[in-house]
């Protein structure tokens, strides 16, 4: 059995392409959408998770990956976009009204991904839908230690 970490974050906007409501239309439907049928090929399925990332701040703290749950290399998902590599780790949402929420980290290989960066602080969480969900609100979550480690700065 696998250590799991408990770490706090704070949910902040992201760039808002996974979800598509930036409205950039080289992603119609957001690149969740576009990219889910080819990660279901390579073996996860995300038909279960809202089609959007929750986007959280660690800081003052910042992330080291371990051995990812998933990792799937050279993803051709765009017509015109370059293949990227992705890893997901697992992460529970843990709340006091409810069992915990398992979920994944979602992690676009930054040296592979063309755009929209990411601070050292931040990671998004995949999640079914969370209601009451919004930024600025605070997040106690459950990471396996081999997975990702949380690190001071």
């Amino acid at each position: 059995m696998d250590d799991w970490q408990t770490f706090t974050a704070q949910v902040i906007q992201g760039h808002r392409v996974a979800s598509g409501l930036n409205g950039n239309p080289r992603f119609p439907g957001g690149t969740l959408r576009m990219q889910a049928p080819f990660f279901r090929e390579l073996g996860i399925d995300l038909a279960d998770y809202h089609p959007g990332t929750i986007n959280i701040s660690i800081a003052p703290h910042r992330y080291r990956t371990g051995i990812a749950r998933h990792t799937f290399r050279d993803v051709k998902w765009h017509p015109t976009e370059p293949a990227e590599d992705f890893s997901f780790f697992d992460v529970r949402l843990v709340r006091p009204d409810a069992p915990p929420l398992a979920g994944f980290i979602y992690y676009p290989h930054p040296d592979t991904k063309p755009t929209h960066f990411q601070q050292p602080d931040v990671l998004e969480l995949l999640l079914p839908f969370v209601e009451g969900m919004h930024y600025g609100m605070e997040l106690a979550l459950e990471a396996p230690a081999s997975q990702i480690t949380i690190e001071s700065l």
